[in-house]
């Protein structure tokens, strides 16, 4: 037993010093979006329409956004499996073609951004709403190039192993974010005041500047200078092209279904009045912030197990599985009691009007109560993402999210009358789902894995 115990000791400190700096970056992430939050909310004061346009421009951004990051996290696998391996040149490869890619991507995102903003004006939310929101989607949609070449540098050095570079790199940039979202909204220093429209400036200049200071750092520094030296030897394929795609198109399929469910819930939400947009963007952000840290295990568990898939290690592999498991699972249950016994408090950071701040704090309570659930599959996803198995993960989150979550909520929300809060209880079930059908398959999988690689 004492054997046993410190095994999994030595596995959880190793997941916990690749998950704690991706804590800090994916935190850096969300505080974007926390910070558009709490300031835009604080410029509007006892006005809920500045907060309201900033959900709504989230909302009708936040699709696209997570599609295209979806894909950049195909590439982490397929690097840590090659870097296990000492596959060094195959390794530069993949970051000459991801970059390449990736920003390609990037621009066709945009385009399909500016092309959705008529269909923004006839999805049934306020008019005063949506014209405010419009100026703030457009910032988001021009940073998503960038966004995209950021990540294939990101994610490769998650491959090999390095989470602290990007983490320095998106805390910066998130710092000079907030600092931007307070020149430009308030208008200080000169600049004109551009409220809800300047968070959206903020936004777009400091995702613009990442995506620069990471690649400084990688010509300043011989590890990864090294593989860019090795570009000149790699020479364009499709295939290569191909082998990102067919991993990160099923990762970016199932992260679009899982948070069209947030998505279309924050979207019937504006069916009710702009308090209930307003109280359902607070208590997702508050959602996302900790989904953020046991997002950070996933990504954690999934460099362990492409490591341990590289070298075809079975028994290491199993290890890194459960004790990531052990480790979102603990963590969420720590979160589910301090939102359920913060609900009232955690609302008076963002906003002053006392309607926005009673709803919400209703709404906590219900994102505290699908938490267990929420860690268990997030972590799971991690998993299987590391041994490549993500075909089956699309077909899982479609049924637990559209087939399941958004009726619920509806009927919850709308038909039994309980209102915006009756929206959440869609969540219960979908991410209930997704928990017991991900954990089926993990255990399914890596019996399986175990069997291929003694064999």
């Amino acid at each position: 037993m004492t054997n046993r115990f410190e095994i999994y000791r030595r596995e959880y400190r190793e997941t916990l010093r690749l998950a704690l700096p991706v804590v800090a970056a994916q935190l850096g992430q969300i505080m974007v979006q926390l910070a558009d939050n709490i300031m835009v909310g604080r410029y509007g004061g006892e006005n809920p329409l500045p907060l309201a346009a900033v959900s709504f421009g989230i909302s009708c951004s936040f699709l696209f956004f997570i599609a295209g990051l979806g894909i950049t996290l195909g590439l982490t696998p397929l690097v840590g499996e090659l870097y296990a391996q000492g596959r060094h040149r195959d390794t530069a490869s993949c970051l000459k073609h991801a970059a390449v890619l990736y920003s390609l991507l990037g621009a066709a995102i945009t385009a399909l951004q500016f092309l959705f903003i008529p269909m923004m004006h006839r999805m049934g939310q306020p008019a005063e709403v949506v014209a405010a929101a419009v100026p703030y989607y457009r910032m988001l949609a021009l940073s998503m190039l960038p966004v995209m070449l950021f990540g294939a540098f990101k994610q490769f050095s998650e491959g090999v192993g390095d989470t602290v570079i990007p983490m320095a790199v998106i805390v910066g940039g998130n710092l000079l974010n907030i600092f931007l979202n307070w020149v430009f909204i308030f208008g200080r220093l000169g600049c004109r005041e551009m409220g809800v429209e300047g968070a959206g400036l903020a936004t777009l200049v400091s995702r613009t500047v990442m995506p620069a200071v990471i690649i400084t750092i990688y010509y300043a520094r011989a590890k990864y200078r090294a593989y860019l030296a090795s570009f000149s030897g790699v020479r364009y394929s499709l295939s290569r092209m191909s082998e990102l795609l067919k991993i990160g198109f099923p990762i970016a399929a199932q992260m679009f279904l899982e948070s069209s469910a947030f998505v279309i819930t924050g979207i019937m939400t504006g069916w009710f009045d702009t308090v209930a947009i307003g109280a359902n963007q607070i208590a997702i952000t508050v959602g996302n912030c900790t989904f953020m840290v046991v997002c950070a295990v996933g990504a954690a568990a999934t460099i362990r197990v492409s490591h341990c898939y590289g070298r075809r290690d079975a028994d290491a592999l199993s290890l890194a599985a459960r004790a990531s498991l052990h480790i979102g699972f603990a963590w969420n249950a720590a979160v589910m009691l301090l939102l359920a016994a913060l609900n009232e408090v955690l609302p008076l950071i963002f906003t002053s009007n006392a309607e926005v701040a009673s709803l919400t704090s209703v709404m906590l309570l219900y994102v505290a109560a699908y938490q267990i659930f929420d860690g268990v599959q997030c972590v799971a996803i991690g998993i299987m993402r590391g041994f490549q198995d993500v075909r089956i993960i699309p077909l899982i989150s479609f049924l637990a999210y559209i087939v399941l979550n958004l009726p619920v909520g509806y009927l919850c929300g709308f038909v039994l009358g309980l209102g915006p809060q009756g929206l959440y209880v869609g969540y219960i079930f979908g991410l209930g789902a997704s928990a017991v059908l991900l954990t089926m398959r993990i255990r399914r999988k890596v019996k399986k894995q175990k069997k291929a690689i003694i064999s």
